[in-house]
């Protein structure tokens, strides 16, 4: 049975094991996780010794040793490689990422040869949530070419480098999941089992990607017909919702924070503001051909609320981080690198396309959001100034 790597350790990454395993009944080493290669936090998790992953039932600690590996490229060398991997990292870090397979292509080539190199290269399913896909298989393409004007990979365009293209796939999903705590003491929480759309690469890849995963326990299936930039829009809408609508509805103008669950973020599928921030996306979308001129908005609009609205006892991973920001001071008056690898695409195609409307109401609103941080950041700060030492007796 191939084997399954999850890169790093995280809330998502975490999801996706139990699922794999079903719910840990089957830790046979077929699914396990991969470090980013140079993470201190990766390498202490697996000298610490154990992970905990609890549910309804009960809270299990599961030694690293058997489901952690080092780097791809180090598990590769050690005699590991896995067919997929599950990339999870946070979207700031998928670009490291890709140079990191590259250079397991330039190792597996001065091993075994080219066409034995690109057979073994693992089908790569960037999982982040984002818009983004573009741009990293660009990004992809470039590090094969120097790769190859320093001789490290011989000429790819006759031929090879389609190969290679299209082991990269883009996995949209709307698995749920949450981590408690942090560092050695952290607590992973898998969401209930959701589907993940395999887009790009080509059909042969997605299916057989897709029909792995599901023998495996996991809810993944392939879209034959929707690009990538398709997927990746109708997540976009489903994420702003939760998080950046969620994020002005959790801070108050004085920051205070509370964390709110789907269902008061959406306590109903109809809002104003809900329609609004889906007219601006949607018009991105048309613009960059995500969705066809003569596609109904409703139709598009009540399926993302659909999805958007499935698990209503979930809290979204934004509101999360804030919470956690908040208890450790840590909080910045910025959107986190989930939201900037929504917002910023967005508002470069709406540039490009000269929706100048639309390009105001996604800089209004992050600037919305940024006050709304920077209050809550203050607070806490203000909060930790008025706290007195005691004095020795």
């Amino acid at each position: 049975m191939p084997a399954v790597g999850i890169l790093p350790v995280g809330a998502l990454g975490v999801s996706f094991f139990y699922h794999l395993t079903r719910e840990l009944r089957q830790l046979d080493g077929r699914v396990r996780f991969l470090e980013r290669r140079g993470s201190e936090r990766g390498r202490a998790l697996r000298e610490h010794g154990s992970l905990l992953i609890a549910d309804d039932h009960a809270t299990r600690s599961i030694s690293t040793a058997e489901i952690c590996q080092p780097d791809l490229r180090t598990s590769a060398q050690a005699g590991w490689l896995p067919e997929i991997v599950l990339v999870c990292t946070q979207p700031d870090q998928l670009l490291p990422v890709i140079t990191d397979y590259v250079g397991l292509f330039e190792d597996l080539h001065a091993v075994h040869g080219l066409d034995e190199a690109i057979a073994r290269l693992p089908l790569l399913v960037l999982c982040s949530n984002g818009i983004y896909h573009e741009r990293v298989r660009r990004f992809l393409v470039e590090s094969v070419e120097d790769s190859m004007l320093y001789g490290r990979l011989p000429d790819l365009w006759s031929d090879a480098m389609g190969r290679v293209v299209v082991k990269l796939l883009r996995g949209v999903t709307i698995q749920t999941g949450h981590r408690e705590q942090s560092g050695a003491e952290a607590i992973y929480r898998p969401g209930p089992a959701a589907r993940t759309t395999l887009a790009g690469g080509d059909p042969a890849h997605r299916r057989r990607c897709a029909s792995t995963l599901q023998s495996l326990g996991a809810r993944f299936e392939s879209a034959d017909t929707a690009p990538p930039v398709r997927v990746e829009f109708d997540k976009a809408l489903i994420n702003l919702w939760g998080n950046l609508l969620g994020q002005l509805k959790a801070i108050d103008e004085q920051g205070n924070f509370r964390p709110l669950t789907v269902r008061e973020i959406h306590p109903q599928p109809e809002s104003p503001e809900t329609r609004e921030l889906a007219h601006h996306l949607i018009a991105v979308g048309r613009a960059v051909r995500a969705y066809r001129e003569d596609e109904d908005f409703e139709t598009i609009y009540h399926s993302a609320m659909t999805a958007a609205r499935g698990p209503l006892d979930h809290v979204p991973s934004s509101l999360r981080l804030i919470e956690s920001q908040l208890r450790h001071g840590t909080l910045r008056p910025q959107l986190a690198a989930t939201e900037a690898w929504l917002l910023d695409p967005l508002l470069r195609f709406a540039r490009g396309a000269g929706l100048d409307d639309t390009v105001n109401y996604f800089t209004t609103l992050r600037e919305r959001i940024e006050h709304r941080l920077a209050a809550a950041a203050s607070r806490l700060s203000a909060r930790s100034r008025t706290i007195v030492p005691a004095r020795s007796a």
